[in-house]
């Protein structure tokens, strides 16, 4: 039997949406590096230049001095490439599993609040902010395609 056209579009969705959290979670652990890299590509003179710097040189302190902390970034890196285990479930069964993307679609939503609130009160910039809740919307976006495709699937019967 062919596979539904929207289960191909779901699996393609979903598919993408994991390898994106993959390697969300891969970006978590090489940071110096990556600060380096951006700092070659950012005007001296723009206030991103400015922040993305003083990153890197609280990043480098940090790692100097108190190596210890830096192990919060591994268990970034852990979580993210665990979440991404999490949805192989729904890409696998996409209507038994559709609480999965539900959870997931709450999480990319208290992510604006999390950004909003901790960023406030961690000093972070309001720009870099936005850039936070931007992880949450371009999240959703995919979650929420493969939520109204699941909802078809199911409405048309096509998997149990």
């Amino acid at each position: 039997m062919k596979k539904s056209r929207h289960l191909e579009r779901y699996r393609w969705i979903m598919s993408f949406f994991i390898l994106m959290l993959f390697l969300s979670g891969v970006t978590a652990i090489p940071i110096d590096m990556e600060l380096t890299l951006l700092l070659r590509y950012i005007p001296e003179n723009s206030s991103l230049y400015l922040w993305i710097d003083k990153v890197l040189k609280a990043y480098l302190e940090v790692k100097a001095k108190y190596p210890f902390l830096l192990y919060g970034y591994d268990w970034l890196a852990f979580a993210h490439f665990i979440l991404a285990i999490l949805f192989i479930g729904p890409y696998r069964e996409p209507v038994k599993n559709i609480w999965v993307v539900q959870v997931g679609l709450i999480a990319c939503l208290l992510v604006l609040p999390l950004a909003f609130i901790a960023g406030y009160f961690r000093g972070i910039p309001f720009g870099w902010q936005l850039i936070d809740c931007s992880f949450g919307v371009l999240g959703a976006l995919p979650l929420y395609a493969c939520y109204r495709l699941t909802k078809k699937m199911e409405s048309e019967n096509q998997i149990k």
